[in-house]
């Protein structure tokens, strides 16, 4: 078992956590808050950059799901970036792969700044 690390940065589109070791029933609640305690800005992208995830349950996916709901309430954006194969295949299994927009890599969910949506 791996503790959970996360350490955040600003890009141009918003904020970066960079979250690493084991995303589960035990360290999700910590994601869950170090998430809603962003402020988070009309049109900006929050990247969750999961590269090194090296194991995510359910209690993971749920904290994911915590992070693009706080994100909407803030009319942001919401990527998940270099998200590792058997993770990634969990959001398909269960959908959320439609539901999260995904990039390769943080340099690509960075890149463009997302438009500003209206109420």
């Amino acid at each position: 078992m791996s503790a959970l690390t996360i350490t955040a940065r600003d890009a141009a589109t918003g904020p970066v956590l960079e979250v690493a070791g084991d995303l589960d029933y035990d360290q999700a609640p910590r994601l869950r808050q170090a998430v809603t305690a962003l402020s988070l800005e009309p049109g900006q992208r929050l990247v969750l950059d999961l590269s090194r995830i090296q194991f995510c349950d359910s209690s993971g996916i749920t904290a994911l799901i915590v992070a693009r709901n706080h994100a909407v309430a803030a009319q942001a954006d919401i990527a998940l970036a270099a998200v590792p194969d058997n993770t990634i295949r969990i959001l398909r299994i269960v959908g959320l792969d439609r539901v999260f927009t995904i990039h390769p890599d943080v340099d690509s969910a960075t890149a463009h700044r997302p438009a500003t949506r209206r109420p």
